[in-house]
């Protein structure tokens, strides 16, 4: 999923995890609680992801890496 969708997420659960609150509504709480930290999970795995692709580029650089004729 792209940062933005993430933080849309993020966002959405937030205002789930707020409104059971202000309702003592405890399943919606939860519900809000674990979509908000499944999609912060969610753009940290993305983060990872972008970090281990930048790296691996940089080590083929670092060793001439790309297909050579």
């Amino acid at each position: 999923m792209s940062d933005l969708g993430n933080k849309a997420d993020e966002a959405k659960g937030k205002v789930k995890e707020g409104t059971g609150k202000v309702t003592d509504d405890a399943r919606l709480e939860g519900e809000g609680k674990g979509e908000k930290n499944r999609a912060k999970a969610e753009g940290a795995i993305d983060d990872a992801k972008k970090k281990a692709g930048d790296a691996a580029e940089k080590i083929k650089g670092m060793f001439g890496g790309g297909d050579k004729k």
